[in-house]
């Protein structure tokens, strides 16, 4: 009997760390067009500042980012994603004016020429 309820329990946990799993994020997707003045360690300060709103941030819930390496040459200028991920739009609607955020993107304005955002929840 116990060796049913160990096994039963073991599917279980198992079926809940699926579904947790699957859960959808909120996706918000931000491009950045540097400007053709920005140095590397203009654009090295903004990478680190950007990285460093996961951890000043608790809705965000991963933060991911790369830099462009598409053969195809369609990125019209833009180098840089940054993928930031929200269990809901509450939380993204907190972030946003988050003081932290505004202090970041306030920054951006002598060194960044485009930004483009899209958001979308993961199908």
């Amino acid at each position: 009997m116990k060796l049913m309820i160990l096994v039963l329990s073991f599917f279980a946990l198992g079926a809940n760390a699926q579904k947790q799993s699957k859960e959808k994020m909120l996706q918000h997707v931000v491009l950045f067009k540097f400007k053709d003045s920005a140095n590397a360690a203009d654009v090295t300060k903004v990478e680190q500042a950007f990285r460093a709103l996961s951890g000043s941030i608790k809705e965000v819930k991963a933060l991911e980012w790369g830099l462009n390496n598409s053969p195809e040459n369609l990125n019209q200028g833009f180098t840089h994603c940054f993928i930031v991920s929200f269990a809901s739009e509450k939380d993204r609607e907190i972030y946003l004016p988050h003081p932290k955020h505004k202090e970041f993107v306030a920054m951006l304005g002598p060194v960044l020429d485009k930004a483009l955002v899209i958001d979308y929840w993961q199908k």
